[in-house]
Parts: structure tokens; sequence; C-alpha cells
């Protein structure tokens, strides 16, 4: 063990005994809450006026072996982070979601996803071990074979069961540069079928496919955006400056080439948050020009969500703007849902005629077929052998008839469907949906062990009820 990596052990351990005498200062009727002001979570959260655990011993990558490609991680290092110490080994997690700011224990807790996920899963798939606080103030270290409950149970359950302390992954071998192709459709049938082709392939054209995403624009304009990894050196895009990612994919006809470091890949959709960061007017050709490259970064934009949030800037803007009769406020509507492969047309049609909101991303996934996924995650519960399509669709539209009127509609749609909706944002599913599509029975054993006098909040309580 190298000295570097003594020190960030021992300096985990005084973490971890930091966070302990925290939970221990909170009292025992009080809920227990990670101490800090941000989160890449969307849905309104309590405020939390009390104290809260101290995580901030906990943010750092214990130990890479490039040998047995396993990384040892705090829970609340960020993947900007991990990413940063694993790619000098030419190494990289397996999932690596899309924002530089999301912690490696908020991916597994709350799911994650990439344009690695077709082949490599999700980001729990990846975990060897984790080392959880639980409602009890114990750390239990949980595996496939030990405290498989709880191993099992943790993905979905968004720091209800506990949190992670240090969790250890595998790691895969990358290259240094990935040449992308941009295909374009006019059909969304034949984009989704096309995906489905390299998914059970593997492969596109002769070559080994890595990454796999795409863009809806509209109905008849979409495009599935192809990654390979190349160690060929050339020149490569710079999507941090005044170009914009999701802009460069666009064309008229065919395929479109690219290339990019492994680096700016891994983040190509940091920098514009997507395409939200136009929300900010950093799109804007003579507004970007004066905005620091610094600031063009999710994380930034976060800021700035929450001094809206703390405000309620866009509200009281929006209320002067719709003051005349029959004019309402707007409803936010920023999911992310998975749907069988097979009904991924069907769902897009749908959502093209019905939700007023464009683009919106695409990216496939499957649970992994190495035997680490073998039975289930029973909080999320996808079929193993099966594809499936994530649909993310940020924005808002106007205000329907009740509250959360467009995305209760969304959510019966997805079930429809037999797809799952992720619960990092706004939900409206009653008690009985809630625990039908998210493993309520074992979520409740796991729960009555792991945290027996409801330190931690309950699912349902945090995710729809917003407590």
């Amino acid at each position: 063990m190298s000295v570097a990596s003594t020190d960030a052990r021992a300096a985990h351990t005084d973490g971890v005994r930091r966070l302990l005498k925290s939970y221990r200062a909170i009292p025992t009727d009080a809920t227990v809450r990670l101490a800090k002001s941000t989160s890449n979570l969307f849905r309104a959260r309590a405020k939390n006026t009390g104290p809260g655990l101290d995580t901030s011993g906990l943010t750092g990558v214990i130990e890479i072996d490039p040998h047995a490609r396993t990384a040892d991680v705090a829970g609340m290092c960020t993947y900007e982070d991990l990413v940063a110490a694993t790619l000098p080994h030419g190494l990289s997690p397996l999932v690596v979601p899309q924002l530089k700011t999301i912690t490696l224990g908020g991916a597994v807790t709350g799911l994650g996803i990439e344009s690695a996920s077709f082949r490599n899963g999700l980001p729990h798939e990846s975990v060897l071990e984790m080392d959880i606080l639980t409602g009890t103030g114990d750390i239990v270290r949980a595996t496939p074979d030990e405290h498989a409950d709880l191993f099992r149970s943790f993905p979905n359950s968004y720091g209800t069961l506990g949190y992670s302390v240090r969790l250890k992954i595998e790691l895969e071998p990358v290259k240094p540069f990935v040449a992308l192709r941009h295909l374009r459709f006019t059909c969304l049938t034949e984009l989704v079928d096309a995906m489905d082709r390299i998914i059970e392939t593997g492969g596109f054209s002769g070559d080994r496919v890595d990454y796999l995403d795409g863009v809806v624009f509209s109905a008849d304009e979409s495009y599935l955006c192809i990654g390979i990894q190349s160690a060929t050196p050339g020149p490569v895009s710079d999507y941090t400056g005044n170009n914009i990612y999701y802009q460069s994919i666009r064309h008229h006809d065919g395929e479109k080439h690219d290339r990019l470091t492994i680096h700016d890949y891994l983040w190509r959709w940091d920098t514009d948050w997507f395409w939200c960061s136009r929300a900010f007017g950093a799109q804007n050709p003579r507004i970007r020009r004066w905005w620091p490259r610094r600031y063009r970064r999710s994380s930034f934009y976060w800021k700035l969500i929450g001094y809206d949030q703390r405000f309620d800037i866009a509200d009281r803007i929006e209320a002067r703007s719709f003051r005349s009769p029959g004019r309402s406020l707007h409803e936010r509507v920023v999911q992310d849902i998975e749907v069988p492969i097979a009904r991924t047309a069907e769902f897009l049609e749908w959502f093209l005629g019905n939700v007023p909101i464009e683009p919106i991303w695409l990216c496939p996934l499957r649970l992994r077929e190495d035997g680490k996924s073998a039975g289930s995650w029973p909080l999320y519960p996808l079929r193993p052998h099966r594809s499936y399509v994530n649909v993310g669709f940020w924005s808002s539209v106007p205000a329907g008839p009740e509250e959360g009127h467009t995305n209760k509609m969304i959510e019966r749609k997805v079930s429809e469907l037999d797809g799952h909706k992720s619960l990092y944002s706004d939900a409206y599913y009653s008690i009985e949906e809630f625990d039908e599509l998210y493993g309520g029975e074992t979520y409740k054993m796991v729960k009555k062990t792991y945290d027996p006098d409801s330190r931690f909040l309950d699912l349902h309580a945090k995710a729809v009820r917003r407590q």
C-alpha cells in the first residue's frame, strides 16, 4: 500500500469517526438527514433546521487498485473526483453518470445511468461491497453474501435505509479517445429498431460499440449517438467553450462523425447540463462569450436553481407575466423514466403528442448478465435479459386543472407500458401504487431490520410526500 493510500485511509477513518459523532448528536426524536445544502434531487425537500450527519470527511478516493481494477471510494466522493483518479490508470467506473457533482453513493442509492448502461447496467451493479450507516447507528458491511438483503435493497432507497460510507467498485479499461457517429432518423420506430440491434449485437457496421445514447428533437428528427473507444491520436472537438455538444449532433442527412477525448466524452453533457443551460441564457452567443468557462458546468446551474428555490424568483416573474385571465403558472416536469424497448416508440409518440417538451434524451440499459445481477433489485425491479430505454425530459409545461396534472398523466402511461420512473423528482403515487412499483413488502422488512426506530424517513414519505 502506498503512502498516499495509507493517508487516504487514515483520512477516511477520521471521516467515519466524525460521521458517527454527528449521528449521536442528533436527538433521538429527530429525523436523521445529511448536513448539506446542495442536492442533485429535483423534488422539494423539507428544510432541516436541526443538526445533520457530517459527511465532510467522506468525499475522497481511498485507493485505486489498477491490477484488480477496483476502487475504494468514500460515499460522498463525486464522479468528477473519482474519474480524475481512475483515468491516469487508463480505467473508468463502469457507468459514469452525466453530471460531475453526482456522488458515487448518490448514484447507487438513487440510481444513475449513462451511455455505457446498455452493456454495463446501472452503477449499483458494479458495487462489490458497501459500508453503510444504518438507522441503528451501526456501520454494516453489505455484500452479495453478507447482509445481502440490505445490499440488494439499497439501490433506489434514497437514504431511507442508510447512507453509504465506503463503496468498493469495479473499474474497466478505457482508451484515450472516443470516436462518435451521430445517425439521423426521421422515424422513431426506425431509431428504436436500430438501437435494439446494437444492444443485441454489441456492434454497428463491424465495430464494437462502447457507448450508446440518443436525442429526439421532434417526431421526424432524432439521432443515435454511437461511441467507439480509440487509441489513435488525432484532432478532437471541444464543447466546453463556445460550441455546444447537443447542437453539434444535428445534421441534415445520414451520419456525422466527431471525436472527443475520453475525459471530455464522459463530461460532454455537464457543460450545458444537457440543454438546460439555455434557461439561464448560457447558450446565447452574446452572453456565452462573457460567461466564464469555470461556470459552464452543472454545479453552477444548480446554484442558480438554489437561489431560485430560496427566493421564488421564477414563480414571482411567472405570476407577474400571467396576470391576464385564463393564464396560469407552469408545472415542472423534470423526470427520467424507463420503458421496455419494445414500447419505447409508443411512449415517445404519445409523449410528443401530449407533452410540449423537446429535446428528449434516450439512454438504453440492460441489467448485467454476468451473474452479479442474479436475483433482483427489489426497489427498482427491472427484468433480467430485457432491454429498456431511459427517457429523460426536463422542462415545464402549462399547469393543468390539478397539481401535478402532467406528471400524473406520465406516471399512468409509464405504468401502462410496464415501465418505471426514477424518484429524484416529483412523484404522485398513492401508497398502494408505490408499494407495488417499488418493492413495498421487501422494503418494509429491510427497513424494520436496519432502521427499526425509523430514524430515517420512509421512502414514500420522502419521494412522494416530500417530507
